[in-house]
């Protein structure tokens, strides 16, 4: 059987809010996630990792991103509107909004559990 082709409106999908700060509206595929995210302004990401590799583009806002580097240390990206940041899977992570944010975020595997997923979200 042959997959079919569906278009997705954003408006019409279903948003969660997997922790305090952040609503996510998201599309599952075969082999890849896609998530529109809107962070409030001063909502930190905690530290984490995940195996999936991910793409976050950054459509609105300033988004502060820390990446963890082979030698131990972090780097630190400022992210503007139109910037793209490549994560390969299990590369540690971490960020704040600096302003209102609008995230598009492209997960390979997909995954239910992101790691913005914490315990108490809706």
């Amino acid at each position: 059987m042959t997959a079919e082709a569906r278009l997705y409106t954003l408006s019409h999908m279903p948003q969660d809010e997997p922790m305090a700060g952040i609503a996510r509206r998201r599309i599952m595929g075969e082999k890849a996630m896609v998530s529109e995210v809107q962070l409030d302004k001063g909502c930190e990401v905690p530290w984490h990792e995940h195996p999936n590799e991910q793409f976050v583009i950054l459509l609105e806002g300033r988004l502060q991103f820390d990446v963890a580097k082979p030698d131990g240390g972090r780097e630190r990206h400022v992210m503007a509107p139109g910037d793209m940041l490549h994560l390969p899977g299990d590369v540690a992570h971490g960020g704040v909004a600096l302003e209102n944010c609008r995230v598009l975020d492209i997960f390979s595997p997909p995954t239910e559990h992101a790691g913005i997923d914490r315990p108490g979200g809706s």
